[in-house]
This record gives C-alpha cells, structure tokens and sequence, in this order.
C-alpha cells in the first residue's frame, strides 16, 4: 500500500511513499488510501490546496484502547479527616498516551486546592490538606480519539462532631436523676455514633464516665451515693471521635438520705401501702439494626410490684433477646441486637395485691446508613 500526500507548492503528488496496514481502532477505522504509478502525476491542484494550506497527516493508529484501573480501596467512599492529606495514583492503559482529564461534582477541579499530575501509565490526584469542601464525586476520565474510559471515586471529608446543644436536669429521685439533652447543630460531616454521658460529685470534680455510644437523647442515671451533689455532661461521637466539649447541667442533683420514721408511743405506724403508678412513663424509640438498646421506666408501689414486659401484648419473659430488670423503681428492658422485626409496641406491666398498672412504647428498628 502506498500513501501520496499533495504537495502544496507544485499542486503535484510527492512521491514519497511508505507501506502501512490500514489502521482500526474500536468503532471507527481509518483507511488509507493505496495508489498506482500512474497516479504519480495526480490531478490538478484544486483551489483548496493553494500554498499556504495545511498538508494531511496520517494519524497514529490506536494500539491499545483506555482503560483504568481502579484500586480496590477506592471502590467504595474515601473517607478522610479534615487536614488529612489525599494522594491518589490510578493505573490506565492506552496507547498512544491518552488524555486524562479530572472533574470534582461534574466540574473543573480547583486548581489553587487540587493538583493533578498525568504520567504516560497513571494519573495522580493531591490534596495537601483536605477540607469538608473536598467532599464529592470525582470522576477520572481517559480519552484516546473517540474511545473514553471513566472511573468514579467519592471521597468524604470529616472530623469531629460539635457538642450537644443544651443538657438538662428534669428529675431527682431516691439516687437516681434523669438528663435530657439536644442533638449537635454539627454532625462533623457524617454520621454520630452516639452519646458518652459523664457525673461528677462536687466534692471531688473529678469526671466519671457512666455509659458510652447511647444513641437517645435522655437518660436516668442510677446508683448515685446519698450525700453527694452531681454535675452532669454529655459528649456526641462519630467516627473521628469525641466533641471537644460538653455541655455541663446549670442544676446539681442533690442526692438526699431517706427521712426515718420513729415510733411514738400513742401513734399508730401509717400505711404506706399502694398500688402500683408509673413515675415515667416509657419513651417511642428509633433504634439501629444491630445495636443494643435499653427501655426505662419508673414505677412506684407498695409492697413491690411485679414486672412483667409485653411486646405487642405478648410476654417476652424468659426470651433471651431481651433482659429485664428492676432496681429500686426503675425497670428497664435492653433489647439485644435488634432486628428487622423486633421493631412494634413494648408495655411495661406492674401488678401488686392492690391493683395494677402499665405503660407503652413504640419501637422503631431502622437499617444503618
């Protein structure tokens, strides 16, 4: 096969020729046309090859066609702290080298944040220092002529979460005092694994930790010593750990000794027999598939009463899916690794000789995220 280029000058044929196979790439071929001795002399030369004009050339053929090769780490989102640096190297194929071009969100990467070295078998991606606005889809897309290969990474920036808003102190009693509290205005760009609660008596300031990753938003502490005071705060946790503060209760909980009856003479004892009132009730509850959560309650009665839980008006006494105890009042309920279908209406049944009372509950078990 012989190839003939025009020459502008003489508006005649070259004669230099060279032998090439006809040249293909997938979807589109390019032929070359063969010619004859004869042919040397060629037409006139048209008006559009006047000197000046620019000569044909012959494009390179397309040896192998883009592909990337997207690291398995990078198949599922990228996650990265605030500061952290980002240093990306993807593997691509195609010869000639092909073009590789980055977008952030479908749009021209910032330039004055993300740089971007393309070499002859790979294409870097650099973030010296990622912020939360880095986060995105960014797509890598190699092109060789008409053929195109893309890969998409996502890649999310977090760091740590803001403090619950407000704690409060609503109630005292016995040794025990129930905190309520507000969610953080600031996730930290992903999602809170729950809430480390902290006491401390003002007799020695120091900071005890009483439950950690609880993911409702009130809880009763139990088990406070009679004679102390105590200053409560609750810290919320994702993944890069805890907030850096903590709201701190305006209140302190005074935990009070029990007033003593004394016999007189003359007086007979009073009769503190009663039957069975709930103090708080239960609360509906949105929980994680898979992770532990507790029921509580409060129950006042006299002699004590009997604790029986229902769920959906069944008893779940003995199941081993659920553990239920009762200490000085409060009863609770923890739920083991909930499932799809522990989700419906919990009751919490006290019964004594004078009577009986209940409370309920909705459950609601959602997928994680």
């Amino acid at each position: 096969m012989k190839i003939s280029l025009w020459s502008p000058a003489s508006g005649r044929p070259s004669m230099e020729a060279a032998t090439a196979p006809e040249v293909a790439s997938s979807g589109s071929t390019l032929k070359v046309k063969e010619t004859s001795p004869a042919d040397a002399e060629g037409p006139p030369a048209s008006p559009r090859q006047e000197a000046g004009s620019p000569i044909p050339q012959l494009l390179s053929p397309i040896e192998e066609h883009p592909k990337i090769w997207l690291p398995r780490a990078l198949r599922q989102t990228y996650i990265r702290k605030v500061g952290d640096t980002v240093n990306l190297l993807i593997p691509f194929q195609g010869k000639p080298k092909p073009q590789a071009t980055w977008t952030h969100d479908g749009c021209a990467l910032d330039a004055g944040r993300v740089s971007v070295r393309n070499g002859e078998r790979d294409s870097i991606l650099f973030i010296r220092e990622a912020q939360r606005a880095d986060s995105g889809r960014y797509q890598l897309s190699v092109r060789l002529g008409e053929l195109e290969a893309t890969a998409t990474i996502d890649i999310l920036v977090i760091e740590r979460p803001g403090p619950p808003q407000s704690i409060k102190l609503v109630d005292v009693w016995g040794s025990n005092a129930t905190l309520e509290w507000t969610p953080p205005q600031d996730t930290g760009n992903t999602a809170l694994l729950g809430y480390t609660v902290q006491k401390a008596d003002t007799k020695s300031g120091l900071w005890f930790t009483v439950l950690e990753r609880y993911h409702r938003t009130s809880f009763t502490v139990s088990n406070l010593i009679v004679g102390n005071s105590y200053a409560f705060r609750v810290f919320a946790e994702n993944q890069c750990g805890l907030s850096e503060t903590a709201p701190i209760t305006a209140d302190l909980a005074h935990i009070q000794k029990a007033a003593t009856l004394r016999k007189t003479g003359g007086f007979a004892q009073r009769d503190f027999s009663e039957a069975p009132k709930f103090t708080q009730p239960l609360a509906d509850c949105t929980t994680v598939m898979g992770y532990d959560t507790q029921l509580f309650c409060c129950v006042r009665a006299s002699p004590k009463p009997k604790i029986i839980w229902l769920k959906n008006k069944m008893d779940i006494q003995g199941n081993p899916k659920y553990r239920a105890l009762t200490h000085l009042g409060i009863c609770s309920l923890e739920i083991r690794k909930p499932g799809p279908f522990d989700g419906g209406i919990y009751t919490c049944k006290a019964v004594n000789p004078l009577g009986e009372a209940s409370v309920d509950c909705r459950v609601d078990v959602r997928a994680p995220h």
